[in-house]
């Protein structure tokens, strides 16, 4: 059972990557088919997983819909435990994506601008202006299911005892 979830898990963050990557968007078929039967699985080897650790940045608009569903499947498979380790892979994978996307576009001057307002707004408690969110169609945007899929088939891959799940 722990091998077919470990499987599972790397399947599902690989087609979310790569649906992501080619359409930029991670397709709720995908997400509504995996939370489900990776809850079931988990159900059947003593775990569970939730959606709850990235709300706060959906609501404010830095983070997709789909992304967030696709975190929601990963925790279903992971459990909140390894769901916390495989995001910080994903988040370090996905800085340095973000690094190299805005050395590659020259948008270095614009990008600390944006981050000197983010901060800003953060420290008078209010949102940044809608220019800074996903819905910003100028906004360099990183596919953040690709570095979870790369988080995830990583963080698989390097496991030492696949049974211990």
């Amino acid at each position: 059972m722990n091998k077919l979830i470990w499987i599972l898990s790397a399947a599902f963050a690989l087609t979310a990557g790569i649906t992501d990557l080619r359409w930029r968007r991670i397709p709720n078929w995908l997400t509504y088919s995996a939370i489900p039967l990776a809850i079931l699985l988990h159900a059947l080897a003593d775990g569970w997983g939730g959606l709850g650790i990235l709300l706060p940045f959906v609501l404010i608009r830095s983070l997709g819909g789909g992304d967030w569903k696709l975190v929601g499947g990963l925790g279903a498979f992971f459990g909140p435990a390894r769901l916390i380790q495989v995001l910080i892979y994903t988040l370090l994978i996905n800085g340095v994506m973000a690094l190299i996307m805005v050395i590659w576009k020259k948008r270095l001057g614009r990008t600390l601008r944006n981050l000197g307002r983010m901060f800003a707004a953060f420290f008078k408690f209010h949102l940044p202006g809608q220019d800074l969110t996903i819905d910003n169609p100028e906004a360099a945007k990183v596919p953040f299911g690709v570095a979870a899929a790369i988080a995830v088939l990583l963080y698989t891959a390097f496991q030492h005892s696949w049974n211990g799940f």
